[in-house]
């Protein structure tokens, strides 16, 4: 399993615009099991992106889909800057694939 979490900073007004143009061009993606946009508690210009994969290849893979091309596209001017990136490992947790989930000791 492969995740990631990562700030984008908006340009001024741009938040709902950008997470809209996200979430249309990341409906379809072979090996995405999960893809949430959330909006920043404290900052109304940052959107934070949490993403779990089967793998990191299915991740990279993604980002050649047309409609995440498009989406990087149109999404591109609206964006300011990043913030924080950070790569994990999914273990566990409601919404977590049941066959992916480490075996528990008896």
């Amino acid at each position: 399993m492969y995740g990631l979490i990562g700030k984008i900073v908006c340009t001024s007004g741009q938040r709902d615009t950008l997470a809209a143009i996200l979430a249309h061009g990341t409906v379809d993606m072979p090996g995405c099991l999960s893809y949430i946009i959330a909006n920043d508690a404290q900052d109304t210009d940052a959107l934070w992106v949490t993403e779990v994969w089967n793998n990191p290849e299915s991740h990279r893979a993604s980002l050649a889909l047309p409609a995440v091309q498009a989406a990087i596209a149109r999404g591109r001017p609206l964006i300011a800057g990043f913030g924080e990136r950070f790569e994990t490992h999914p273990v566990a947790g409601t919404g977590f694939p049941a066959q992916a989930a480490p075996a528990q000791d008896a």
